[in-house]
């Protein structure tokens, strides 16, 4: 291959890499989790605060799935490609609050997913019991269309 095919061929695979990497994830909208959690998220300020409400079918009683208030803040918002972000949850039908930290990202194909880890704190009754107060877990978003 010559130099003029080697430059050419170099300058296809910067312009396909530029092109898949233009792809913005964008943070506002509805989603659902792989447990069938719904949130929906507000459009962003230009600090990067949001508001929405959150839907869980993990922790709600099975006859009351409430709506609850949630709150947080993109970083960068209008910077950067695939944000990290953080919220919280105040849970309406329990004493407890979560908080989410995680990454918005967009595919080849532009499906956005938003990839987070969480801690869920219920209250207790002691110190004695705050072994048993704090949870983790991860949870992979999706958009709703």
């Amino acid at each position: 291959m010559g130099k003029i095919g080697f430059s050419l061929l170099l300058v296809l695979a910067l312009v396909t890499v530029g092109t898949s990497s233009e792809r913005k994830c964008v943070l506002s909208g509805s989603w659902k989790s792989s447990l069938g959690c719904r949130m929906v998220i507000s459009e962003l300020s230009k600090a990067g605060a949001f508001s929405g409400s959150y839907h869980s079918v993990a922790m709600a009683p099975k006859a009351d799935i409430l709506s609850s208030p949630l709150h947080g803040v993109q970083h960068n918002a209008n910077q950067k490609e695939q944000p990290t972000f953080g919220f919280t949850v105040k849970w309406q039908f329990s004493e407890s609050v979560s908080v989410f930290v995680g990454q918005c990202f967009t595919d080849d194909q532009g499906e956005e997913t938003l990839q987070t880890t969480w801690l869920l704190r219920k209250e207790v009754g002691s110190p004695g019991a705050d072994w048993e107060a704090t949870r983790v877990g991860t949870n992979i978003f999706t958009r709703i269309k």
